[in-house]
């Protein structure tokens, strides 16, 4: 801190009693004055500032490091350069720090070092806090070409320093145990190299991992150096019989859960098929196909009526409607206790027996095929709704970016904006 009666004191005076101050070390246990600490790093002094179309700032350290080798106070300065470095923005003015480091030489291990500081690595022409600004606003949607004009930078440096601070972030997400609660999803990625599969924390909302291929065989080597797969409890997946081979395999203490919307949509697309056998010009009709898709307990009293006059026309079609909807509504149910459960299995059982000796006879088959899983739903509220939101948003990342080639360069940006949950540290 610059003391108040050292502004009478000029020239030659001045920088004589500084000189003085800081070998008798009387300077270095005082506080950071707020001029001194608007850089936002620490252990620095300003000098002197200058303001024009850019901010100039001239700064030293506020006291001598120990030993970096030896952690020894018995050090002197060998020598001092100038580090210029940018260091973010004040309004619309860059701020640009004129920044004094010594060289030091200890007296103890007789090793020469520099003065290191927190926030500026070395060898680099802006500090942390600007890279992390620059980082922050192309992360935001701020585009290259605007942020070359704003900071003056170019844009491979935009780009670089964005997939540094990506690499980061994914870098920080690596080594993590498999989430208890996962989804598994698959999602298009490219036509070259197909789909990819998503795995999801259901119970932090967090994407873990994104993997390319859906066959057991692309997924093989992931699969069986995953870290913690032995502990996964509950696995949501839609009705994919190749997800389930999978979660048995590779997860061997998990529950599979079926996904309750591929579920009732499965039904309603069995039911839409036996429509268009039964009366191909009504299923043309898009006011009864809105009808025939929708909950009955959904539909007002004009809409029941006429879908009740169309039924009648059709007695086979109207007996598996109403088999259809009821069978939804033992679909929908959930947070339901495991007695309220028991007692609602037999009747579930009964229905799906009717539907055996029905034309449904497919839909029947692929229900008991997976009935544990469907019964399962009852009992847990978690459902691949996150993993399909998650998806929305990688399209639109990719989007965003005109596609990708480089699958890795996918992983890493999904990852890094729908996986990581933390804040990166400023200076």
């Amino acid at each position: 801190m610059r003391l108040p009666w050292l502004s009478i004191i000029k020239g030659g005076q001045r920088h004589s009693l500084n000189l003085f101050l800081r070998r008798t070390s009387l300077m270095e246990g005082m506080p950071m004055s707020p001029v001194d600490s608007i850089l936002g790093i620490q252990d620095l002094v300003v000098e002197h500032v200058q303001r024009g179309p850019e901010i100039h700032v001239w700064a030293r350290p506020a006291k001598r490091m120990a030993c970096v080798h030896c952690q020894q106070a018995s050090v002197r300065i060998k020598a001092t350069y100038h580090r210029t470095l940018k260091h973010t923005r004040q309004g619309n003015q860059l701020m640009v720090l004129h920044l004094a480091v010594p060289k030091y030489h200890c007296t103890d291990c007789n090793r020469y070092f520099r003065h290191r500081f927190a926030g500026i690595r070395p060898r680099r022409r802006a500090t942390e806090a600007y890279r992390l600004e620059v980082f922050e606003a192309h992360d935001g949607g701020v585009s290259q070409r605007q942020l070359t004009r704003t900071h003056r930078i170019g844009s491979a440096t935009v780009e670089r320093w964005y997939q540094s601070f990506i690499g980061q972030r994914v870098s920080e997400l690596s080594g993590r145990q498999c989430p208890q609660v996962l989804g598994i999803d698959e999602h298009f990625f490219s036509r070259k190299k197909g789909y990819a599969t998503t795995l999801v924390d259901l119970k932090h909302h967090k994407v873990f991992d994104v993997v390319l291929g859906r066959s057991e065989a692309s997924l093989r080597s992931y699969l069986k150096r995953l870290p913690g797969r032995e502990h996964v409890r509950v696995i949501v997946m839609d009705l994919s019989e190749t997800y389930r081979r999978i979660a048995q395999q590779y997860f061997p203490n998990a529950m599979i859960v079926a996904d309750r919307f591929h579920v009732v949509r499965l039904v309603n697309q069995h039911f839409l098929k036996l429509w268009q056998q039964h009366d191909p010009e009504g299923r043309k009709n898009r006011g009864l196909l809105s009808l025939m898709r929708r909950h009955h307990w959904k539909l007002s009293s004009v809409q029941k009526q006429r879908l009740r006059q169309y039924l009648a026309q059709e007695p086979v079609l109207q007996a598996l409607y109403f088999a259809k909807q009821q069978l939804n509504g033992f679909l929908v149910m959930k947070s339901m206790k495991a007695k309220r459960a028991k007692q609602m299995l037999p009747k579930f059982l009964a229905l799906i027996r009717q539907f055996e000796h029905s034309p449904a006879k497919a839909l029947a088959a692929t229900l008991t095929s997976w009935l544990e899983p469907i019964v399962r739903m009852w009992r847990f509220t978690k459902s691949n709704g996150i993993t399909e939101g998650f998806h929305t948003k990688v399209e639109m990342l990719s989007r965003r970016a005109y596609g990708f080639r480089n699958f890795e360069n996918y992983r890493m940006r999904v990852l890094a904006q729908c996986g990581w949950n933390d804040v990166i540290n400023r200076v």
